[in-house]
């Protein structure tokens, strides 16, 4: 038995023998999430294209515990999750020789083709002291340094220890160390790397990933951060951020400030094994983490309208680096869209955007936006490459009545570049049913 199941089973125990105390019962929450999930995607190259199309059914429980009384607080929470496969084959799979973690949406056979299901069930022990907690086990973490992945028919979860205090006013310190990954199209954790070195069969992992930071709230619209994350042998980060929001007229300009700097850590600075992607003159496309990646998003909301415009800039030799297993991954970054994320070396990207909230004309539930991307000036050995996508999202949920909270949304996406003649276009659409049911 590994040592975290081991330390995780011992804290059970202890909740298990508490479980009757005032609170723990009471203050428990339960929840049946379903997700109904169909994507198409389209990879338009030079040799004639491929597409990825897969349909499936999701169910996810959460159960969520409250405390047991006094100083310290004991408490569980749990997660389930199960996928189905509705319609998938090995041409549209996107795995057809097994040598990827899984396919488009699915895990895979030793055929290349997909399982007919697949699941998993995490449990997290959480105690409380104060305003302070500690919680070891299964995390969906989301900060500037690590974000849990929900695009497709489960999510992807992680597992570690994190401590989050608000014992001061206005101030949110957190804490942690990741040591596994679960992908969103797989029932197994595994180890933590990065783009260039995540092979499945191939590729160098670790399992050290510590984390910490801070959110200072300097008055109602002002928020400040400062957080750290370190992948072992793999690289450093430290981010800065700031949030504003400003009543202008009758509306309010939102400001979102982002800068990253990071830079490698043992192996990754002189092992090839675990070097990154990126452009280091020449031909040489791998080396060690070099990347300040700054950016500004301002948006502008008025009578449920949404204006938005953004800058990003990515410095140095290296990609902007994040933790990704290469089977789905999400960065704390104004450029992760739905295909793309657009932090290539030396990339320069502007983005503006549209979103309209049908409430303010009495369609409560119903929203629908657009995001258009325009990256330049990536470092190539062929020269400057240039990237644009952009990206449409329909949403509708139920606001009220029998079918409270049942949502439809339909997300269509188009990338187009000059990156390689075998790499240059994707289109694809996705149709998501979604339905929430309160249980406890």
């Amino acid at each position: 038995m590994k040592k975290s199941t081991l330390t995780l089973a011992v804290a059970l125990g202890v909740l298990a023998q508490q479980a009757g105390a005032a609170g723990f019962i009471e203050d428990s929450k339960a929840t049946l999430k379903l997700r109904n999930f169909y994507i198409d995607s389209n990879n338009r190259d030079t040799n004639g294209g491929n597409t990825q199309r897969e349909w499936g059914q999701g169910f996810q429980l959460d159960y969520t515990s409250g405390f047991t009384q006094g100083t310290v607080g004991f408490g569980v929470d749990a997660i389930g999750l199960y996928g189905v496969r509705l319609d998938s084959s090995r041409a549209h799979h996107g795995n057809p020789t097994s040598n990827n973690y899984g396919g488009i949406v699915f895990p895979s056979e030793s055929n290349g083709e997909a399982v007919n299901d697949f699941s998993s069930l995490g449990a997290t022990a959480k105690v409380k002291i104060s305003q302070t907690e500690l919680r070891y086990g299964t995390l969906l973490p989301k900060t500037p340094v690590i974000s849990y992945n929900d695009g497709r028919l489960l999510p992807q979860t992680f597992e570690g220890g994190q401590i989050v205090s608000n014992e001061i006013k206005d101030l949110t310190l957190t804490a942690g160390q990741i040591e596994h990954v679960k992908g969103r199209n797989s029932s197994n954790t595994e180890g933590l790397s990065i783009a260039g070195a995540n092979n499945a069969k191939t590729g160098r992992f670790s399992n050290q990933f510590r984390y910490a930071g801070a959110d200072y709230k300097v008055n109602k619209d002002l928020l400040v951060q400062y957080w750290y994350g370190g992948l072992e042998d793999f690289y450093n980060q430290h981010f800065l951020g700031a949030v504003h929001n400003w009543a202008i007229g009758p509306g309010v300009l939102k400001s979102d400030f982002r800068y990253f700097h990071s830079t490698d850590d043992g192996k990754n600075g002189d092992t090839a094994a675990y070097y990154t992607s990126g452009y280091y003159g020449g031909v040489t496309t791998k080396g060690k983490v070099d990347n300040d990646l700054y950016s500004a998003l301002f948006l502008y909301t008025v009578a449920g309208h949404t204006f938005g415009g953004g800058y990003q800039k990515s410095r140095g030799d290296s990609d902007f680096p994040w933790l990704n297993q290469g089977d789905g991954s999400s960065n704390y970054t104004i450029t992760d869209s739905q295909i793309q994320k657009f932090g290539r070396a030396g990339e320069s990207t502007w983005q503006a955007r549209y979103s309209y909230d049908f409430a303010k004309v009495g369609v409560a539930g119903l929203t629908a936006g657009v995001v258009y991307l325009k990256g330049d000036n990536i470092d190539a050995a062929i020269g400057d490459r240039s990237e644009w996508e952009r990206d449409i999202t329909i949403a509708y949920v139920v606001p009220e009545g029998p079918l409270k909270n049942f949502g439809v949304m339909w997300k269509n996406a188009a990338w187009r570049s000059d990156l390689t003649s075998a790499n240059h276009a994707q289109d694809e659409n996705r149709v998501i049913l979604s339905y929430s049911i309160p249980l406890l």
